[in-house]
Formats: structure tokens, C-alpha cells, sequence
């Protein structure tokens, strides 16, 4: 399979798999005290930078499908787009990958709901649940996610 094929495949698999976590988690994937399960794939610019693209068009399908307000859309995946990119560019330290999620999505989403859905919480308060959010989802499921795909990296993500 050549290159670019391999990439274009590969962004379109990790996409269609986020939009398919956010359908099954719904329920915990919206709102100030979020739990997005989806988010675990945010480790996967260690793997490949076709992640970059996959996880954010994941994200920008998932907030179109289940209605996001157009703030949530633009800033929500804007938001992933510059912490898979920034995973990406700590892929020589796996322990630092989901940092970048951790802390973009903690300062930027609860702006996005404090304007978009009229969050009454304060914002800071949004940034710790939302931060405590992405620690689980990125941090701890994206990590157990990363050390199970790096034994078999060699199978899934040859040829990049």
C-alpha cells in the first residue's frame, strides 16, 4: 500500500473509531463534568501523524452529529487539532502524549461552555472538570491505550 493511502486510511479509521466512542459514550461526552472516552485515542499521534487529522475530523463529525453549537464546533475541534498536534511533537517522551490534551482541552473547552451552552459554573471550576475529565480519558485510558498498541504497533501502524 503506498504512503499516502496507508495515511489517508489510517486518519479515516481513527476518525470513524472517535465518532463511534462518542456515540456509545454519549451520555458522558458533553456537558461541564465531561468524560469523553474518544478522547483515550488522542495518544495516537505517538503512533502515526495521521492521527492528527483523524482525531479531529473524529471530533468535528461527533460535534456536528450530536448537535454541538457552532462554538463547540469550531473552538471544540480546533481544541483537539492543536493538542494532537503538539502530542505529536512529544512523541520522543510517550509519558508527555497526553499532556497536550490534558491541558488545551482544560483552558480552551470551558470557555466554549461558558459561551456557547450558558454554563453557570465558573470557569475556572470548569477547568479543573474538565481537566479531571481528560486526565482519565487521555491520560490514564490514552496511556493504557498506548502501551497495548505499542506491542503491536509493528502490525498496525507498519510502513509509516
Amino acid at each position: 500500500m503506498n504512503k499516502k493511502t496507508l495515511y489517508v486510511t489510517q486518519a479515516a479509521v481513527i476518525a470513524a473509531l472517535y465518532v463511534v466512542l462518542v456515540f456509545v459514550f454519549q451520555y458522558s461526552s458533553f456537558g461541564p463534568i465531561q468524560f469523553r472516552v474518544a478522547e483515550a485515542l488522542t495518544i495516537l499521534p505517538y503512533f502515526t501523524p495521521a492521527a492528527i487529522p483523524g482525531v479531529t475530523i473524529g471530533c468535528l463529525l461527533s460535534n456536528l452529529l450530536f448537535s454541538a453549537e457552532i462554538l463547540d464546533v469550531i473552538f471544540g475541534t480546533a481544541a483537539t487539532l492543536i493538542a494532537a498536534y503538539l502530542s505529536y511533537q512529544l512523541r520522543e517522551n510517550k509519558f508527555l502524549v497526553p499532556v497536550p490534551p490534558i491541558l488545551v482541552n482544560a483552558i480552551i473547552i470551558p470557555w466554549v461552555l461558558k459561551y456557547a451552552y450558558f454554563e453557570a459554573d465558573p470557569v475556572p471550576f470548569m477547568m479543573l472538570t474538565v481537566g479531571a475529565g481528560q486526565l482519565v480519558s487521555a491520560g490514564i485510558l490514552g496511556m493504557i491505550l498506548l502501551f497495548a498498541l505499542e506491542k503491536i504497533r509493528h502490525i498496525i501502524f507498519k510502513d509509516d
